[in-house]
């Protein structure tokens, strides 16, 4: 890791970005799928979306295909979409309820237990030395976090996820998580690598350019950092109330929206400074980034598609209060980050299409990239650079 100055988040010396092969190349890409994407973490949906026994959904991670189930206990089971048999994939829809107490493989008719243990075959006689206990379906680890449900292609081997949010990540325990219900889902593919969008995240020397209404919320954003330490000289502004120096709304703004008032009534467990910060990051690479409110929280999952192709899905989540308001007007929340995630999603794929040049083996880093240096070096390291 690169050394910092006390104080200061800005890197001290030149940096390299990865090559620019690894946002291109098909092999690279594969590599990344195996050493990343199948170890970790990924988010598939909230937790009542499988309120219901026998629900299921279905998850494309890559190449990857996953089921995810709640079974008649009430618990949820996840595993590899496909038949012990012959690999077929045995459920076709991506979401919805089991047509039967079994998971049936529509090929062959190999039945299983919602636990994944396979009942019986249909064959007319099986082998003299065939075990059912060696044809049970291929684990996945499945949690549910505050509400949210992620799984993990690594099963038994999968480490806690608690240790894969990022060390900076604010405590998220005074916003009610788990009690909050998707208000507006938006998809959007993106023609770029998915670690192009973590970068851009990553880093705000972008925003004053790219995030002008953005900007004007969060004035310290108009400064082209993140934070109030990301300044060379903050120790001169340590005092200074001004947004622009201390971070969060400009004065008068309440939350993100198009006029930055509340859609909804504010989450009453909240501290002062985290009312008067106005926005919170819960990072968890590769997968998501969860943004605090006080009046919504929303969930942003990325999914690769390809070397140049990512998808990106967000969640709106507000009370169940908030929802029964007819008078409450969420779509001002809505329409200012999507506004917000268009301006990314186009600044993302003008980065991609710029690393096709001959002469671009890689870039450079400045000082305020040091979270971008930061993701980078988790990369390097997934692979074992």
């Amino acid at each position: 890791m690169t050394q910092q100055v006390t104080g200061y988040n800005g890197l001290i010396e030149v940096k390299d970005t990865l090559p620019a092969s690894y946002y291109i190349d098909p092999t690279h890409y594969e590599r990344e799928l195996e050493a990343i994407w199948y170890k970790n973490w990924i988010y598939v949906c909230r937790a009542d979306a499988l309120a219901e026994t026998r629900a299921f959904r279905t998850i494309e991670i890559g190449s990857q295909n996953i089921l995810v189930l709640r079974d008649d206990d009430g618990s949820l089971q996840a595993f590899h979409n496909t038949c012990r048999h012959r690999g077929s994939v045995l459920v076709t829809e991506p979401q919805g309820l089991l047509r039967s107490k079994n998971i049936v493989c529509p090929y062959h008719r190999w039945t299983y237990s919602q636990q994944g243990g396979l009942l019986r075959t249909s064959s007319k006689q099986c082998p003299a030395n065939f075990d059912m206990t060696d044809h049970s379906l291929y684990d996945v680890a499945v949690v549910v976090w505050k509400g949210f449900v992620f799984v993990n292609l690594a099963g038994k081997a999968a480490k806690p996820i608690k240790e894969s949010l990022d060390k900076d990540a604010v405590d998220l325990d005074n916003w009610p998580l788990a009690e909050l219900k998707v208000g507006e889902t938006f998809h959007k593919t993106m023609e770029c690598n998915w670690k192009i969008f973590w970068e851009n995240f990553n880093e705000c020397l972008h925003c004053p350019g790219v995030h002008k209404t953005l900007s004007q919320l969060v004035p310290i954003y108009r400064r082209a950092i993140m934070e109030p330490h990301d300044d060379p000289e903050w120790a001169k502004h340590i005092n200074n109330s001004d947004p622009s120096f201390s971070g969060g709304l400009e004065k008068g703004a309440a939350t993100w929206s198009s006029d930055g008032q509340l859609v909804g009534k504010p989450f009453p467990n909240l501290t002062a400074e985290e009312i008067r910060l106005g926005y919170h990051y819960a990072v968890m690479v590769p997968t998501v980034f969860i943004v605090a409110h006080a009046d919504y929280v929303r969930i942003v999952r990325l999914m690769p598609l390809g070397p140049e192709r990512t998808e990106i899905q967000v969640e709106w989540l507000f009370s169940e209060e908030t929802l029964a308001d007819e008078t409450a007007q969420i779509s001002r929340a809505v329409d200012f980050v999507k506004t917000v995630l268009n301006e990314d999603a186009h600044a993302s794929e003008l980065n991609q299409k710029g690393l096709r040049s001959l002469r671009h083996k890689k870039g450079t880093l400045m000082a305020e990239e040091y979270a971008v240096h930061d993701f980078q070096n988790w990369v390097r390291a997934h692979l074992g650079e």
